[in-house]
């Protein structure tokens, strides 16, 4: 069975930092062409924050994200991890990784595009 699973999520505090990690069990990722980050805040729809693009490494992200958001990848370990430094309030939400083996936009990061999902993952920045 195909499964993302996500690890990482907790508490902390305005201007702490969290990473969390995405690794794939039963396929791995270059079956796919991107792995996305989102996150959806209580009350609003599903964003995307960053894209791995698999055939050459390229990362987008977000202009919202960018700073403060660190995609990177462990082929060895199948994994992605999101780097988040700086946290606020405001990054408060579940945040879910995803893969694509279809069409795309590497720099939209619709999540209607992606079709593999991982169980999402509680981030909670409180002071």
């Amino acid at each position: 069975q195909l499964q993302l699973v996500q690890s990482g999520g907790g508490s902390v505090r305005p201007g702490g930092s969290l990473t969390l990690t995405c690794a794939a069990a039963g396929f791995t990722f270059p079956d796919y062409n991107a792995v996305a980050w989102f996150r959806q805040a209580p009350g609003k729809e599903r964003e995307g924050i960053s894209c791995f693009r698999l055939d050459d490494g390229r990362i987008h992200y977000k202009d919202s994200m960018k700073g403060r958001f660190t995609m990177s990848r462990d082929a060895a370990k199948n994994s992605f991890y999101l780097q988040m430094n700086n946290m606020r309030l405001e990054d408060t939400g579940v945040y879910y990784c995803a893969a694509v083996d279809g069409p795309y936009s590497f720099q939209d990061i619709d999540p209607d595009a992606y079709d593999t999902w991982g169980r999402g993952t509680q981030v909670t920045v409180s002071p």
